[in-house]
């Protein structure tokens, strides 16, 4: 008898004892996965953290990038014999800093050169040459002119390319 008491004790002493192992296995993975969340929250934060970053700027790029144009634009037009003047070293001097305040802020060209294949992706078509027809089909979709340089942050395209295609 006294045998049939210490068995039913025990499986009492055992039950709870099992519940309390489940309840406390629970507890602890419930408490993993929270922690897992944040950490993933922390990381997803500091991504969005970093766009914001990269991406507030781009405001700004956009109303230098006309001025950056016209400084392109004008050593494009310097008079023959007066590439080594004073005042045309400052104005590539200061279109070189402009360049590399871009360049800081994370704002690339989008390389491209005449004659690449016109991709829709990173071009605007602005005009279309109609000598184009006349050329051979392969020769269709190329770059006849680039007119301005188009520009990207990360992966974002902030400006195509504006281009004349044959």
């Amino acid at each position: 008898m006294s045998n049939q008491k210490k068995k039913v004790f025990n499986k009492e002493k055992n039950k709870p004892s099992k519940d309390i192992e489940r309840q406390s296995q629970e507890y602890l993975d419930g408490w993993k996965r929270c922690q897992a969340d944040f950490e993933n929250y922390k990381k997803q934060q500091e991504k969005r953290r970093k766009n914001l970053i990269l991406y507030s700027t781009e405001n700004i790029i956009m109303q230098i990038l006309p001025v950056l144009d016209n400084f392109q634009a004008s050593m494009e037009h310097i008079p023959s014999g007066r590439e080594d003047c004073v005042w045309v070293q400052g104005i590539k001097h200061i279109q070189k800093q402009l360049e590399k305040v871009l360049t800081d802020n994370g704002v690339e060209e989008i390389k491209m050169k005449t004659g690449d294949k016109f991709n829709p992706n990173f071009c605007e078509a602005v005009a279309e040459n109609e000598e184009g027809e006349k050329k051979q089909s392969a020769d269709k979709n190329r770059i006849e002119k680039i007119i301005l340089k188009g520009y990207k942050i990360g992966d974002k395209i902030i400006r195509p390319a504006r281009v004349i295609v044959e």
